[in-house]
């Protein structure tokens, strides 16, 4: 059974309590072990037109859809932004001050495009704000369950972002194409694994990460050929 679309309902309901505008916020690449993890922020207003036919959370959409979708929703919102970062950041600071850095710096960049005022209500897929602190509480933060899956403008940034990610990992792919990583864009897989344990990591491998994750692969690859991750 198809996965419902998400609707704007919940936008509209911020924006007809008074917000001008709702800014929304995913990530993708937290649980990869290569490459850096991404965060994309949109921007959406009361005069919305109608979104992209076929937009979903990026998990359940197919790497061509999410492909031709990425741009449609880049237009369809009022403005958008990725922002990354590093792996050598991700193992310096951790997984969880990493989401917000690359939020900020995509916070960052969208507010060089629209006057994003002080207390936007911002929504964030998940049931935990790693993102308030740093962007210094600008916007207020909603965390909301499943909103890559059931908001409009989550599903937009979600996409954005890891279209943005993938095509990243693809061209680090020319030069490291021992790990595959134009397959498994540097998530958990038997090949992955079997790649470092040969040749060892590269250096845009999470090195604090890989410490026994090798029993993640066979679900890893599993869920990557139903276009996961």
């Amino acid at each position: 059974m198809a996965a419902a679309a998400p609707t704007m309902r919940f936008e509209r309901e911020l924006l007809d309590g008074g917000a001008s505008l709702v800014v929304a916020c995913d990530e993708v690449g937290r649980g990869a072990l290569a490459g850096q993890v991404a965060v994309g922020v949109v921007v959406v207003d009361a005069g919305m037109r109608r979104m992209p036919a076929g937009l979903r959370d990026s998990k359940l959409l197919a790497e061509p859809k999410r492909e031709l979708l990425a741009p449609r929703a880049a237009a369809w919102v009022r403005a958008s932004a990725v922002g990354e970062a590093s792996a050598a950041e991700i193992d310096e600071l951790g997984i969880m001050a990493c989401l917000g850095l690359a939020g900020a710096r995509a916070f960052a960049a969208v507010r060089e495009l629209v006057d994003v005022p002080f207390g936007a209500p911002l929504v964030l897929d998940g049931n935990y704000d790693w993102l308030s602190q740093a962007i210094e509480h600008h916007a207020r933060v909603i965390t909301r369950i499943k909103a890559d899956r059931d908001c409009a403008s989550v599903s937009a940034a979600s996409v954005i972002a890891k279209v943005h990610r993938d095509r990243a990992m693809r061209a680090a792919h020319v030069d490291w194409p021992v790990y595959g990583w134009d397959e498994n864009k540097g998530y958990s897989s038997r090949a992955h694994f079997e790649a470092i344990a040969e040749h060892g990591p590269s250096e845009l491998h999470r090195r604090t990460w890989l410490h026994d994750r090798s029993r993640e692969a066979e679900p890893a690859a599993a869920l990557f050929e139903l276009g996961v991750g």
